[in-house]
């Protein structure tokens, strides 16, 4: 065997090997959240966070499609029984320009939030100076506000 053929057939390995990791390796496509009424959630998600719609395939009624993120997005199917209680360390996060400015809109809009440990209308500031609040959408589910930038 030569050093060229050693070489080229080391290349080749690598290349193979980085196409099986790209073509596995997995990434975030879309979550989805199951609902009691897909109207009040709609109204949250869209009107107090600010998420924009996007087309969804259905046209049922039961869904609604939201852009979370560049080829991200969230699902909120309509069809949940019930409320549920939920952890809150289970919650999606959204960033947002101002957590003080974010904090206006829910008062105006009487919905109540609170810090990491649970004390009312305050706000966290992590170790890193990010400043997070937490709420629950209208079915129970988490949702942790921040002001990080990336």
């Amino acid at each position: 065997m030569t050093i060229k053929y050693l070489l080229t057939s080391g290349m080749l390995l690598v290349t193979i090997s980085c196409f099986a990791q790209a073509i596995t390796k997995a990434k975030i496509n879309h979550t989805a959240v199951f609902v009691v009424n897909l109207e009040a959630s709609r109204h949250f998600y869209q009107d107090i966070l600010g998420l924009d719609t996007i087309p969804e395939p259905f046209h049922d009624g039961k869904h609604a499609w939201f852009k979370t993120g560049p080829g991200i997005a969230m699902h909120v199917i309509q069809g949940a029984d019930a409320k549920k209680d939920y952890f809150k360390n289970q919650h999606i996060c959204f960033s947002v320009a101002s957590v003080k400015a974010f904090t206006e809109v829910l008062t105006k809009n009487n919905i109540l939030w609170e810090d990491r440990d649970g004390a009312k209308q305050a706000i966290t500031v992590r170790i890193d100076g990010v400043q997070q609040i937490w709420l629950q959408d209208p079915d129970g589910y988490w949702v942790e506000i921040n002001d990080a930038k990336d």
